[in-house]
């Protein structure tokens, strides 16, 4: 279903509304209202009926909302009926967390190969997957036809990993490098830095 230009602002709202009604459905509740799951979530009423409201129409007044319904709803709302491969680029510590982190199964996502610079990485196993090298990424990736990517490189290295990645086909790139990245148009970049988090957080501690 195309929709019309929503503001990024809301989409990015989606999953954490997809996240917790998940939860609830797990926990045998099967109806909910924006009043409950505003609530839970840390968000007013009105702001998650007009966040739906973008979409089309998916509860009745008086007697909220189906979360099965709801649930199937948001999943094709953000695409993740289906399973998106990923590319994995390194595999220091942190991607071998990521490589063997179970969470992606049953979300719509799967860490399809991983990636690497290091001649003494290259060739041995990381959970199910044998690190490739990064070489032969642009390649491997093209020809899997994969649109998403993980970066866990260092900052210095980053740059250069993404252009050789948008050369791949990636059309998203999730990194974890502490440095912005300048990539053409039409590729979507979602940045995660625990600092900015905590330092986030800390404002919170003086204030």
């Amino acid at each position: 279903m195309v929709y019309a230009q929503i503001p990024d602002i809301i989409v990015g709202r989606l999953p954490r509304y997809l996240q917790v009604l998940t939860w609830m459905l797990s926990d045998g509740i099967q109806t909910t209202s924006s009043q409950d799951l505003g609530e839970r979530i840390g968000i007013s009423a009105a702001q998650i009926r007009k966040d739906l409201s973008q979409f089309g129409e998916f509860g009745k007044q008086g007697t909220g909302y189906s979360i099965p319904f709801l649930v199937n709803q948001i999943q094709a709302i953000l695409n993740v009926k289906q399973v998106w491969n990923i590319a994995l680029i390194g595999a220091g510590d942190l991607g071998h967390a990521i490589a063997r982190y179970q969470g992606f199964a049953n979300r719509g996502f799967r860490i399809a190969m991983v990636f690497d610079i290091d001649q003494n990485k290259i060739g041995r196993e990381i959970g199910e997957f044998i690190i490739q090298d990064i070489a032969a990424m642009v390649e491997t990736i093209r020809s899997a036809d994969i649109k998403i990517a993980m970066i866990t490189v260092t900052a210095q290295s980053a740059q250069g990993v993404a252009e050789k990645l948008v050369e791949a086909g990636i059309k998203s790139i999730l990194t974890y490098a502490p440095v912005p990245l300048k990539l053409p148009p039409g590729i979507f970049i979602q940045y995660i830095d625990p600092i900015i988090q905590l330092q986030h957080m800390t404002y919170y501690l003086g204030n």
